[in-house]
């Protein structure tokens, strides 16, 4: 079983959380963490779900598959495989604890970027 992240971003409107999970539940995959956040300043919606590819659906066919929900909404979308590293730049203003920590967490193994 593959893990995948889908990030999401459109305008806001109603729909667009029941479309993408009823869309992975028909290719056979189970949602294990879902974050999303409306923007009402701007009328933007975000998302980020992780799931796991039961029946071993490959990522080019989510992809594709995917590609008439992301017209409906005008999503920009990107699915993830979670087994790859993803690049990260971190930016500070000062040094301080939450730079170390992520420093740590990255150095011990528990933050799986470069």
């Amino acid at each position: 079983m593959k893990t995948y992240v889908l990030t999401v971003t459109c305008p806001s409107t109603r729909g667009i959380v029941a479309a993408i999970s009823g869309y992975l539940t028909e290719k056979g995959c189970n949602i294990v963490d879902s974050s999303q956040f409306d923007d009402l300043g701007t009328g933007k919606f975000f998302m980020r779900v992780s799931f796991i590819s039961e029946e071993g659906v490959a990522r080019e066919a989510l992809v594709k598959g995917f590609e008439p929900i992301a017209a409906k909404f005008a999503m920009d979308v990107d699915f993830h495989d979670a087994s790859q590293r993803m690049k990260v730049l971190l930016m500070v203003s000062r040094f301080g604890h939450c730079l170390n920590d992520l420093l740590y967490r990255w150095k011990i193994g528990a933050l799986p970027i470069d």
